[in-house]
This record gives C-alpha cells, sequence and structure tokens, in this order.
C-alpha cells in the first residue's frame, strides 16, 4: 500500500525531469547563437536546467525507495528551485526592460543607439574590458561575412554583381547587422556593397561612429556605440524568448508541486498505517491506538 502511495511523488519527479530539459535547451540555445559572446548570461539558466534535472532525479529515486524524509526533502529542494526561476525570470526581464530598435525613414531595418540602454546589462556588456571580448567574438562569428554578402545578376552583363542600395535597404537586417556591419543611416555614407560605404565629401559627421567606421573588414563598426547596442538588442530579444518558456516551465513546476503535496501527504498516511497497522477500512488499529 505505502509502495503504490509513493507512485505519484515519482511521476511527479519524473514530469520535473522532463521540464528541466527546456531550460537546459534554453541555455545551450543562447550558447549556440550570438549570445554566446556573453557568457556569463547563459550559464545560470544552464545551471537552473542541471539543477532541476538532479533534484528531480533524487525524487524519483527517494519515491522508488520509499523513503518518506528523502520525499519531503525533494518537495523542499523543489519548492527553493520555484524561488530561483522566479528570481531569474524577473532578474531577466528587469536587466532587458529597456531598449528597442529604432526606425528610420525608408529603411525596413531598424538601428540601435547605446543611449536607450542603461543598468547592469549595459554595464556588463559596455564595459572597456568586457567590450574588446565581445567584440572579438562578434567579429569571429562572421555575422558580418556571407550572411550579409547577397548578389544578383545583371541584366546586360550576365554577371553577379552587388544588390542595389535600394534593395539593401529593404532588408531586414538583424540587430547585430545593423549596428556592427554598416555605418549609422544619420552618416550620410554612400552604399558601395553590403560592408563597404564611403562619406560624402562636404558632409559632417555629427554621430562619434561615422568616424569609428571603417571599410577594413576587420575593423567595420566593431567599435561602434551601435555594435554595442546591436548586441544588447540581440541579448534582449533571445533573453525575452527564453523567459517566456521558463514561465511556462515555471506554472507547471507550481502545478506539479502541489501535486507533490498533496502524494506527499497520501504516502505519508500510508506510511503510518503501514507502519502501526491502522486498516481504514475497517476502522480498526491496535489497542494502543484506541481511546
Amino acid at each position: 500500500m505505502y509502495r503504490r502511495a509513493t507512485g505519484p511523488v515519482g511521476t511527479t519527479a519524473f514530469i520535473a525531469f522532463l521540464l528541466g530539459i527546456p531550460i537546459l535547451a534554453g541555455g545551450i540555445w543562447l550558447s549556440s547563437s550570438a549570445t554566446d559572446c556573453i557568457r556569463f548570461l547563459q550559464l545560470p539558466l544552464i545551471i537552473l536546467g542541471v539543477t532541476l534535472m538532479a533534484i528531480s532525479l533524487f525524487g524519483l529515486s527517494a519515491a522508488c525507495y520509499g523513503q518518506i524524509k528523502l520525499i519531503r526533502f525533494f518537495l523542499f529542494l523543489l519548492f527553493l528551485f520555484l524561488f530561483a526561476i522566479l528570481f531569474f525570470i524577473i532578474f531577466a526581464y528587469a536587466v532587458t526592460d529597456k531598449g528597442k530598435g529604432q526606425v528610420v525613414v525608408n529603411r525596413a531595418f531598424l538601428e540601435y543607439h547605446l543611449e536607450d540602454y542603461s543598468g547592469w546589462l549595459k554595464d556588463r556588456v559596455v564595459d572597456g574590458d568586457n567590450w574588446e571580448k565581445v567584440s572579438g567574438c562578434v567579429q569571429r562569428s562572421g555575422e558580418c561575412g556571407v550572411s550579409m554578402a547577397r548578389y544578383v545578376r545583371d541584366l546586360n552583363s550576365g554577371l553577379l554583381v552587388p544588390e542595389s542600395a535600394d534593395a539593401f535597404y529593404q532588408r531586414n537586417l538583424s540587430p547585430l547587422e545593423s549596428g556592427c556591419c554598416k555605418p549609422p543611416t544619420s552618416c550620410g555614407y554612400t552604399y558601395v556593397n553590403e560592408t563597404v560605404w564611403n562619406p560624402v565629401p562636404g558632409v559632417p559627421a555629427t554621430d562619434p561612429d561615422c568616424t569609428r567606421w571603417s571599410n577594413d573588414q576587420q575593423v567595420l563598426c566593431y567599435q561602434c556605440d551601435s555594435c554595442k547596442a546591436g548586441v544588447l538588442a540581440t541579448t534582449r530579444r533571445h533573453w525575452r524568448k527564453v523567459s517566456v518558456i521558463n514561465i511556462v516551465v515555471l506554472v507547471l513546476l507550481v502545478i506539479l508541486y502541489l501535486i507533490g503535496c498533496i502524494a506527499y501527504r497520501h504516502a505519508k498516511r500510508a506510511h503510518y498505517d503501514e507502519t502501526y497497522g491502522v486498516n481504514r477500512m475497517s476502522k480498526t488499529a491496535p489497542s494502543m491506538f484506541r481511546f
């Protein structure tokens, strides 16, 4: 009877283990995306996923061996984990609260400005030492390479040539492509191809990023504030997507926790009955429990 009563606890632990998979997958996805350049952001998510899976395995073992104290400890650990993932969700939304791309006239893509961001996340990214590592990582990621280059066949010569400026302006660029691979639109540079732009003589550069831009493929706008903003925008976008998954997982875990508590109460009662020989169906008990 007691063994059967611990079955629901084991089922709860098993489902909790499965819920740890999307959390871990979210951290791995962040690691494989452009935000792997900011590794300190996805590590907590990976740790949460591994921790939930470890707690679930512990609860599954406790249910299999029928240890009532271990089941109680499993529920306690799960309760602490609920607070941990809730804190992580609130933290993720708090540090990614500010910053959105700005619409530019006659452009399909958005542009990103560093002054639109503030707080903890910005401080961790734009700090001198951190940005050197992040910018080098973005450069190695190839965001401004093959993904930016598009060619069309010229009708007269039949040769492949870079797409026109008008076609480029209608492209839906990613935040990294918009911020790191081209100069800001306010600079007024003339489009040659995706990563080659020429300044217009006599037009003053009002944006400091205009002087940081270089047609050197190893430089481009990797030191621009717009590139820093593009990294922040990419991080913000990815964290918001993962946070939605975490909210769903949190709701399901709360439901599982409540079911686990009910199952624990039944298992505890069954353990008491089995230990002291109580037969609740016949309403009889040993004389030492009669009043």
